[in-house]
């Protein structure tokens, strides 16, 4: 079943413009019966936990959503905005049987999108996600739906920040306080605009708050963890000791040390793998990464006796990968750090807390921290294709690619894919001359263009 196209779901639940299909009302109610189809368990009151972002559009879908899930006789607990990551956490810590979130992470705002958890708090696998399809295009006329009591009904639950909340800070040393700490903190107007601030501040840290009000249009707007150079000028200025960048659903982090310079994911997993294999912390000597991390990643964990374990693309492969090895770290570079000891998913918030806690253990700033490594020159380019076809299948595309591979050998990388949540090639290319490696992707780039534009 998990080698069937998928009609439906992207890399990461479903996704697309607010409004249209397979992002509006229609889908989104048909969604919250799949799920509680899926999860249906017995004569058991299913409860399922929805959340969402701050986009205008999260209103709509959260109505439809919720419709969908008590019309097959699942009840719902509304939490409202809050991080990705705190439904998995809330959904767990409430034994509910499945957590859903309405989000398009880090894309704009008139973008929106659906993804779900199951009862322990992880993305749902390709199988669940077949299933929930077959449902929704060939069974749902056929599936009974309950009436009089057996309707399901939806409830608010007004703590949920707070549980979350107090779940983070116990994921930091009890020894540690943040006193003395001032950080720059922009929440991309998005998930975290609350409960980010609540966090930092109740450890006795000094925020300096950016990107904390969100109008259902601004999220990751010139803000967030894509959009660093506010920040990086804020930290600048005001002398703080670091800068923290969530997206919008906040399920990633991006820092930047006291110079105002970025600490990518992949230097925040060196660190992190590092100082966790010192400790006996870090599970078999092992920190999962994808095909986008750096080649510098693998050399510099290789020499500190730590192995990297390589997978596509998407946090959820992270995950599946660290389940499947017993793992306890790994991430991605563009800033999703999972640590599978406090939680089941990325978490932005989770992350820049462990990084704190490692700056106060070693008594270092952040800038001497990153130093542990030296990325190798990489180009990354996005171009916006109509098509998604095989690129192996373009002739002129597929030797470019050859050709590119023979020139850079051992000592550089080629990666091209496309994007699972939009109409985008990217191209990733490493190596030891700077100029060559772009001269490169911008021809691969052109060819791209061309033939797919």
């Amino acid at each position: 079943m998990g080698t069937e196209v998928r009609k439906i779901f992207g890399t990461d639940g479903v996704r697309g413009k607010a409004n249209l299909s397979p992002m509006d009302p229609e889908m989104a109610l048909n969604l919250g019966r799949a799920i509680a189809v899926i999860f249906k368990n017995g004569n058991h009151r299913n409860r399922i936990v929805v959340g969402k972002d701050t986009r205008i559009s999260g209103y709509m879908l959260e109505t439809a959503l919720a419709s969908g899930i008590c019309s097959m006789g699942a009840d719902v607990c509304l939490v409202g905005p809050i991080p990705t990551p705190g439904i998995a956490f809330i959904t767990r810590s409430m034994r509910a049987d499945a957590g859903v979130v309405i989000s398009a992470s880090h894309n704009r705002y008139d973008d929106n999108g659906i993804k779900f958890f199951d009862r322990e708090g992880f993305k749902l696998p390709d199988d669940y996600e077949l299933k929930m399809e077959d449902i929704i295009l060939n069974r749902m006329g056929d599936i009974p739906r309950p009436t009089g009591n057996g309707v399901g009904k939806a409830l608010r639950i007004d703590d949920a920040g707070g549980r979350y909340i107090q779940f983070l800070k116990d994921s930091f040393p009890q020894r540690y306080l943040l006193d003395g700490f001032t950080m720059v903190l922009d929440c991309a107007n998005g998930a975290g605009y609350r409960i980010g601030p609540a966090v930092f501040e109740e450890l006795g840290a000094k925020v300096i708050k950016m990107g904390t009000s969100p109008d259902g249009v601004n999220i990751n707007d010139k803000c967030g963890s894509l959009h660093t150079e506010k920040l990086q000028e804020m930290v600048r200025q005001t002398g703080a000791d670091c800068g923290i960048a969530l997206d919008g659903d906040a399920d990633r982090v991006i820092m930047c040390d006291e110079k105002g310079q970025i600490v990518d994911g992949d230097v925040l997993m060196a660190i992190c793998a590092d100082r966790w294999n010192k400790n006996g912390r870090l599970e078999r000597n092992t920190l999962v990464a994808t095909v986008m991390s750096n080649l510098a990643l693998d050399q510099v964990m290789h020499k500190r006796g730590i192995q990297v374990v390589r997978t596509s693309v998407g946090d959820r492969y992270v995950i599946a990968a660290m389940r499947e090895g017993q793992y306890n770290l790994g991430g991605e570079q563009s800033g999703h750090m999972i640590f599978l000891d406090y939680n089941t998913t990325g978490d932005g918030i989770l992350g820049a807390l462990q990084m704190l806690a490692i700056m106060i253990q070693e008594g270092k700033k952040l800038s001497e921290l990153k130093e542990i490594l030296n990325p190798f020159p990489q180009v990354l380019i996005n171009v916006e294709v109509k098509e998604k076809r095989d690129f192996s299948v373009i002739p002129d595309i597929s030797k470019a690619v050859s050709r590119i591979e023979r020139e850079l050998g051992k000592n550089g990388r080629l990666v091209i894919r496309y994007s699972g949540t939009e109409n985008i090639a990217r191209i990733m290319i490493e190596g030891e001359n700077p100029d060559r490696i772009r001269d490169m992707a911008s021809q691969l780039a052109g060819l791209i263009s061309t033939h797919l534009g």
